[in-house]
């Protein structure tokens, strides 16, 4: 009797090890913006942040992407210019709004960072303020984890106000909208 009661406890501290053990690994990618200031040197922003590890090798993942002009001048203001693709320091990070951040499945992480490298390595003047900044570039990567998006030109240089239209549009977010 003494040994089937053993047993018992055994099977229930392995399958309580079995429910407590962690979940498995997941890329999260969330979505920043920087109110910006001309006293600050730096203009408003979006960008979006991968923090997890990936289910299909246990990567740890840490990365960060915007979409920027390579140089600020008036240029800008009459179409298209050359662009780049930037990341962001970590302290930096720590001082800009998070809106919402969404799991993704390793797929849908590397179609992000496929994507994020078309947007790189376009030919030619590929930044446009109209068209192509970096509102276009986050909500490119937002649709692709199917979030609903839009542009409305009020919000084109005004990426928190942006951010938080999307918000809006997608409430299953659950995300409050920052002020």
């Amino acid at each position: 009797m003494n040994v089937c009661f053993r047993a018992i406890g055994i099977w229930l501290a392995l399958l309580g090890l079995a429910v407590s053990a962690p979940a498995s690994a997941q890329v999260k990618v969330s979505f920043h913006s920087f109110n910006g200031s001309i006293f600050g040197g730096r203009y408003p922003h979006t960008f979006v942040v991968f923090e997890g590890t990936l289910d299909s090798t246990g990567e740890t993942v840490s990365e960060n992407y915007g979409f920027a002009s390579k140089k600020v001048t008036t240029a800008i203001l009459r179409g298209p210019v050359e662009h780049m693709v930037i990341s962001e320091e970590p302290k930096y990070i720590t001082s800009t709004n998070r809106h919402f951040t969404i799991p993704v499945s390793d797929k849908t992480f590397h179609a992000m960072k496929a994507e994020i490298v078309r947007w790189r390595e376009a030919p030619g003047k590929f930044y446009d303020l109209k068209t192509r900044n970096c509102i276009h570039f986050v909500g490119k990567l937002a649709a692709m984890v199917g979030l609903k998006v839009e542009f409305p030109k009020k919000y084109l240089r005004k990426p928190k106000a942006w951010l938080n239209h999307v918000t809006r549009l997608n409430p299953k977010l659950g995300a409050k909208i920052i002020r």
